[in-house]
């Protein structure tokens, strides 16, 4: 065990975005997959967090913890919006078919360390809208991140609860500092990620059906 967290580290944030019970269904599956293949893998994976939905067997959002050699090769192969095809399983006769989940690759705030400090960042709560503006989360539970001595700023709008926007804008911000982003472009970057609709005109990177959650090859 020791062996394999001697590698690098990174967190895979997998998200419902705004959508809807069956997009919270496809987050707890994809959830329970990537854990299995990280292990299969020879990778250490824990769950560090599970916002979970009213529906059982669902979650708005989970946080994983992947460590060990190749553990962002690994992660990379599913960042990008997942495609779930499967008749609605809690509203028989829906129409729809097509659920997108979104899958985000992040460095973990203690990777940037040595030069992230809690006391230079100022965090600001936001009300996240949608669409052309259309309100779409009446608490202020989108953070916002600025690193005070760089002016980077990092945003986290995708979750509705505001401890796990603060966690994700934390992670970014991070990443961000590790990676020297230019400040100009670093809340942009991150911003395509901050609604649900954004996933559903990407092209999924892996697709599953049925059910049984079967990826389709």
């Amino acid at each position: 065990m020791n062996e394999q967290r001697q590698g690098e580290k990174v967190w895979l944030q997998i998200t419902s975005g705004r959508g809807p019970v069956e997009c919270q269904i496809a987050v707890a599956k994809l959830a329970d997959v990537l854990a299995k293949e990280a292990r299969k893998a020879g990778l250490v994976c824990d769950v560090l967090e599970v916002v979970e939905s009213r529906e059982r067997g669902a979650a708005l959002s989970a946080l994983l913890s992947v460590e060990g050699a190749g553990a962002r090769l690994f992660a990379g192969k599913s960042r990008g919006s997942v495609l779930w095809i499967c008749a609605s399983p809690v509203r028989p006769g829906h129409k729809r078919k097509n659920w997108f989940v979104g899958v985000e690759v992040l460095s973990p705030p203690e990777a940037g360390a040595t030069t992230l400090r809690l006391q230079d960042i100022a965090f600001e709560a936001m009300r996240a809208s949608g669409p052309g503006g259309q309100h779409v989360n009446k608490t202020e539970s989108a953070v916002r991140a600025t690193h005070r001595p760089t002016g980077l700023v990092a945003t986290a709008r995708e979750e509705r609860s505001q401890a796990m926007n603060k966690k994700l804008a934390l992670a970014r911000l991070a990443a961000l500092l590790a990676e020297g982003v230019d400040a100009a472009k670093a809340d942009a970057e991150h911003d395509r990620w901050a609604q649900h609709d954004a996933l559903e005109r990407g092209r999924p990177i892996r697709t599953f059906e049925g059910t049984s959650f079967k990826e389709r090859r």
